[in-house]
């Protein structure tokens, strides 16, 4: 419970519970509303804890279960601090804008991925060299161009599992083209907003840097998390592969020797009958000529 009550104090610090104008209010949610306070709506922050857990939970388990969950942040007090927290945990992003059919036209956005990085590799490695120098130019600001727009989606290699939104008002396009795809979505949703047009809401003031910040932070930590518990099972896995290795070779070695000892016991078994058998084969030989001489 403590736990939350610091939780708590640091959202209201940090000023996640102030919402927008009355006017501009969005009445589904009524329910994370706690009351009205010179025209400004305020914010209940029991719900926002409540629901920022839950969502930390869940993509704790996106995240522990190897799948990617993108970013999506264009507006300008939000950019700079989600595309940091992102690359933290190696996470997809868009803070720039938002390319229409950036998921629903996957493939087409990813072959403009493919020629970046093959315009990349040729300014990297020389082989532009033999263009002029116009071309050169126009090629580095292409590259800058789509550097851009696509940096934060360069390593992904297939679709997210999710997407984390800061105001999904803003970030409509972006929520529609996950929604047809069936991708869960996590979003701050201040009180202009609809909280059911997302899988995991979290009532939070979507303006300020400091509230977005603490809430993108808190979720990264959790991804954070999962991506740790992962890894610490991958190795636990490793180990206890490599220790069954050691003992299968280990019986495999006792057989090997027990076998080698059972054919050397075999063997000697054979050769003492072969010396014990080859007296007997000349004393018959020696007896015939003292017979032989009797007889005479």
């Amino acid at each position: 419970m403590e736990n939350n009550t610091s939780l708590q104090q640091q959202l209201l610090e940090a000023g996640v519970h102030f919402g927008h104008l009355k006017k501009k209010w969005n009445p589904k949610m009524l329910p994370y509303i706690f009351a009205e306070k010179k025209g400004i709506h305020i914010i209940d922050l029991n719900k926002t804890v409540d629901h920022l857990q839950e969502a930390a939970a869940a993509v704790k388990q996106i995240a522990k279960s190897g799948k990617k969950i993108m970013f999506v942040a264009t507006k300008k007090q939000a950019k700079e601090i989600v595309s940091e927290c992102a690359k933290r945990v190696n996470m997809p992003f868009a803070t720039e804008r938002w390319l229409g059919g950036m998921l629903t036209n996957f493939n087409t956005v990813r072959k403009s991925v493919k020629k970046m990085q093959s315009i990349e590799k040729m300014l990297a490695d020389g082989s532009a060299e033999s263009l002029t120098k116009k071309e050169r130019l126009t090629l580095s600001r292409d590259k800058d161009k789509m550097e851009k727009v696509l940096g934060g989606i360069a390593q992904l290699g297939r679709l997210p599992a999710a997407l984390f939104l800061v105001d999904i008002g803003h970030e409509h396009i972006a929520l529609a083209e996950a929604k047809r795809l069936g991708i869960t979505t996590f979003g701050m949703v201040d009180t202009n907003c609809d909280p059911n047009k997302v899988d995991f809401a979290i009532p939070a003031n979507d303006d300020a840097t400091k509230s977005i910040a603490i809430i993108t932070n808190y979720i990264v930590a959790a991804i954070a998390e999962g991506l740790a518990e992962r890894q610490a099972s991958k190795d636990e896995e490793e180990t206890e592969d490599s220790n069954n290795e050691n003992e299968a070779k280990a019986r495999r070695l006792e057989a090997e020797a027990q076998a080698e000892a059972a054919r050397g016991g075999r063997r000697g078994g054979a050769g003492a009958g072969e010396g014990s058998g080859a007296p007997k084969r000349r004393v018959p030989g020696s007896r015939r000529p003292a017979g032989g001489g009797g007889s005479r």
